[in-house]
């Protein structure tokens, strides 16, 4: 069994000095729940290559991120992933898509992501996603034409948690809004920044970083203990 792991390659803010990347505890936490089942991984981005890690994520003390910088396997993947067109949908049972700001500007309009997600989901596998990367979800259309996240029960980054990070203003959107506006069931947790997950069927969304694992787990439960 593999899973593929979606990351971005945006690292830009348009105004502030910062720069983002993959929050790389959505990448470390989510795979670390997978690893136990033996489920093999790749990563893919927009572009390919190495894939930019926003530096806060990095600094903050994370045994889980710790034990994956130092696996060299890990590490050449991130160092090395793939490009949408050198993925097969068929090689893989999970997509799952890591946040981190950068994903808002190169995951929505992907449309080569937006493929591969369809023909994972159409072929039986899981899609999973948290905090800002639930915005690769944003144009995924099925086969029919209809909006993949339409009536589907969903979370992702709130608007109040992006205020409280005070990056309203410089993200082209915000999330909670747009998952709205494609007719998805959004629902959050009561208070900012607490693990929260929603699962619709083949469809595992976390709202936040400490949410990751938690989508981890239940992708594992769901395609091992049904």
């Amino acid at each position: 069994m593999k899973a593929l792991i979606v990351c971005t390659n945006h690292t830009d803010y348009p105004t502030k000095a910062q720069k983002t990347g993959l929050w790389l505890s959505e990448a470390t936490h989510f795979y670390d729940e997978l690893q136990d089942r033996n489920i093999q991984f790749d990563f893919v981005s927009p572009k390919g290559g190495p894939i930019p890690l926003d530096q806060r994520s990095v600094e903050s003390r994370d045994t889980t991120n710790e034990k994956w910088m130092h696996n060299p396997a890990f590490q050449e993947k991130l160092a090395n992933s793939m490009r949408p067109d050198e993925v097969n949908p068929a090689d893989y049972q999970i997509i799952y898509f890591t946040g981190g700001h950068g994903t808002m500007w190169d995951f929505p309009n992907d449309t080569n992501l937006q493929t591969i997600t369809r023909d994972i989901y159409e072929q039986g596998g899981m899609v999973a996603a948290v905090c800002h990367g639930v915005a690769g979800l944003l144009n995924v259309k099925l086969s029919d034409g209809t909006l993949f996240l339409k009536n589907k029960q969903v979370t992702g980054f709130s608007n109040m948690e992006e205020k409280i990070v005070r990056l309203t203003e410089e993200v082209p959107f915000l999330l909670e809004d747009e998952l709205k506006a494609r007719g998805a069931i959004y629902s959050k947790s009561l208070i900012p920044y607490v693990p929260h997950l929603e699962v619709d069927e083949r469809l595992v969304t976390g709202q936040n970083p400490l949410s990751a694992r938690k989508v981890g787990r239940k992708v594992v439960e769901e395609m091992f203990e049904k």
